[in-house]
This record gives structure tokens, sequence and C-alpha cells, in this order.
């Protein structure tokens, strides 16, 4: 997901979009300790998708302060 996207988000669904990455993170987590997953590489973009959209919120609720 790049940053022009993330921006475009409103606040609930970037809140939603921080679940359901996070959900696929732990998710793919998982499946690569019990046996390796495909593609390794799949699991630092998830986790670097749930940075920025963290950073967008934290980024909108400094705005707001």
């Amino acid at each position: 997901m790049k940053n022009k996207e993330i921006i475009a988000l409103t606040n609930q669904e970037l809140i939603e979009k921080v679940k359901d990455e996070k959900s696929a993170l732990n998710k793919m987590k998982l499946n690569h300790s019990i046996s390796p997953i495909e593609n390794p590489a799949k699991i630092r973009v998830s986790r670097r998708n749930v940075a920025r959209v963290l950073t967008e919120i934290n980024k909108r609720n400094k705005a707001s302060n």
C-alpha cells in the first residue's frame, strides 16, 4: 500500500486497516513458524504497511491537537 492511498483514507478506515493488517501479519508469522511460507518477504511488507498506517494515524492525531 502506497502512502498516497493511506492519506486518502478516513480515520475510521485507517483503524480498520490496522486491525486487518495486524491480523494478517500474525497469521503469516504463525504459518511461517509452523512451515516456511513461499515468500517470507511478505512478512516484512505487511509489517511495514502496519507501520505506515500507524504513522498516518499518529500524524493526524498530533495535527488535531
